[in-house]
């Protein structure tokens, strides 16, 4: 599996429900109040699930009746945190692939990108990292993966833009090869411009 990096080994949730106190304490906030007393553990909670993939096992099956037309799988939600401000972005992701010899079932698709999205990121990467998973377990001859999402980091701070959504793309194989492939992906998922990340 190429990720992109390496996974924390672990999450010290006492350690984090002590940093959370003394993050609050620094903005002013009386953890001794009835109001706050849970609050560091509660988010210390919250960030361990938000930071836990769950385990699943990216099953494929042969392609024996040799179906060699586009399968896609639209608007499939998603959500992860920034990794720049800890504040969640979220949206919708289009998953696409060109079967080679081999299937897979369509959860799995969704599967994938929870697994990723479970970390801090931003959408760039995430988007790559889903489409590298794609190509290397599934060996088809193209991957077409659109995420769109907003960022709670430009909604609720900085500029403010509320309901502005960022479009990334990764395409893998004929997808990205051959013009047609590539328009027809894209026309399916409606996604208009979009900003590619190829690998390097």
């Amino acid at each position: 599996m190429r990720s992109g990096r390496a996974r924390p080994v672990g999450i010290d949730l006492a350690r984090a429900r002590s940093a959370v106190g003394d993050l609050l304490g620094a903005l002013g906030r009386d953890t001794a109040s009835e109001h706050l007393a849970e609050t560091p553990r509660r988010v210390a909670d919250a960030l361990a699930e938000l930071l836990t993939p769950r385990p699943f096992e990216m099953t494929t099956f042969p392609n024996d009746e040799g179906y060699d037309e586009l399968v896609l799988v639209r608007d499939v939600p998603f959500h992860s945190l920034c990794e720049h401000h800890l504040l969640p972005f979220h949206g919708v992701a289009h998953l696409a692939y060109l079967p080679g010899e081999r299937i897979v079932g369509l959860s799995k698709l969704a599967r994938v990108l929870e697994h990723f999205s479970r970390d801090l990121q931003v959408q760039e990467r995430l988007t790559q990292q889903v489409a590298d998973l794609l190509q290397d377990r599934l060996e088809p001859r193209g991957v077409g993966v659109v995420l769109e999402a907003e960022h709670l980091c430009m909604s609720l701070r900085g500029v403010a833009v509320t309901g502005s959504r960022t479009v990334t793309s990764a395409l893998r194989g004929t997808l990205r090869e051959d013009p047609r492939s590539r328009a027809e992906f894209l026309a399916l998922v409606g996604a208009g411009p979009v900003t590619r990340s190829y690998p390097s």
